[in-house]
């Protein structure tokens, strides 16, 4: 399978010319999974709920659109994040979509920081999607943080974890070395660059987008402050063993009883 990331530097709140930014980065690229960053249309720096609200859409609006017509460019599952609308609430939502279908949507579970002023508390549980011939789950950004977050989708069957991100602290990269070690499994990390100042905050985001092994092997790793796309080939099959050694197995070992 070839999978891979796009790294982009996105304008905050001018989706269209996002998504001409997408294109132009991907126009080359053929792929059976991409991944694109956390809220890679909107930008990321909000002043309010109600900016928040006025970018969001729902899973079948025009990011969704979007997210469509790259796949078939592609030939890709794409995974990659919007602000999704569900009646009155929103939510730090990731989509994947496979040619003209969505596959699924997943709300992040752990907001970072002033995240819990703008977006809802995702209320939907980790799953994992096989497509495309892989077996995928998502998580977004600040789900790195949590070990459970990745080891619930590898004890749900998960080969591939699709990270969409907008990393600004400096440590999720080396996190991932661990959470694909420890349950086996491969990671795309897509994070976006740039720096977003508005309201109170001020943020520069980290780039270095990276796909990891599942032995914590860095695949790809791309530049801190340019735009990027990547792309290895890996046997996702992989994943499936969760065989040290003859006698060790990180699934069959663990010891439930003794976990808080």
């Amino acid at each position: 399978m070839i999978i891979g990331y796009i790294q982009n530097a996105p304008r905050f709140g001018q989706k269209e010319e996002n998504f001409a930014q997408i294109l132009s980065l991907a126009k080359e690229i053929k792929a059976d999974l991409l991944v694109l960053p956390e809220l890679f249309a909107t930008g990321y720096t909000f002043t309010s709920r109600e900016e928040a609200h006025q970018l969001a859409e729902t899973a079948e609006g025009t990011t969704a659109g979007f997210l469509k017509s790259l796949s078939e460019l592609t030939g890709a599952v794409i995974a990659g994040g919007f602000i999704e609308l569900d009646h009155d609430r929103i939510y730090n939502s990731s989509l994947m979509v496979f040619k003209n279908s969505v596959i699924g949507v997943y709300r992040k579970i752990h907001l970072f920081n002033r995240e819990k002023f703008w977006f809802s508390e995702g209320n939907k549980p980790l799953e994992v999607y096989k497509v495309n011939g892989m077996k995928i789950g998502m998580m977004i950004c600040f789900d790195w943080m949590f070990p459970e977050t990745a080891r619930t989708l590898a004890l749900r069957g998960a080969q591939i974890i699709a990270h969409s991100s907008n990393l600004v602290m400096p440590y999720c990269q080396n996190s991932m070395i661990t959470r694909c070690l420890e349950n086996r499994v491969f990671a795309v990390t897509a994070n976006r660059i740039g720096q977003e100042i508005r309201g109170e905050d001020d943020f520069v985001f980290t780039g270095q987008s990276q796909i990891t092994g599942i032995t914590g092997e860095i695949l790809s790793s791309a530049p801190v402050e340019s735009t990027c796309v990547s792309t290895v080939n890996i046997d996702n099959h992989l994943a499936d063993s969760k065989s040290l050694n003859p006698n060790n197995d990180l699934f069959h070992d663990r010891r439930e009883e003794f976990y808080f």
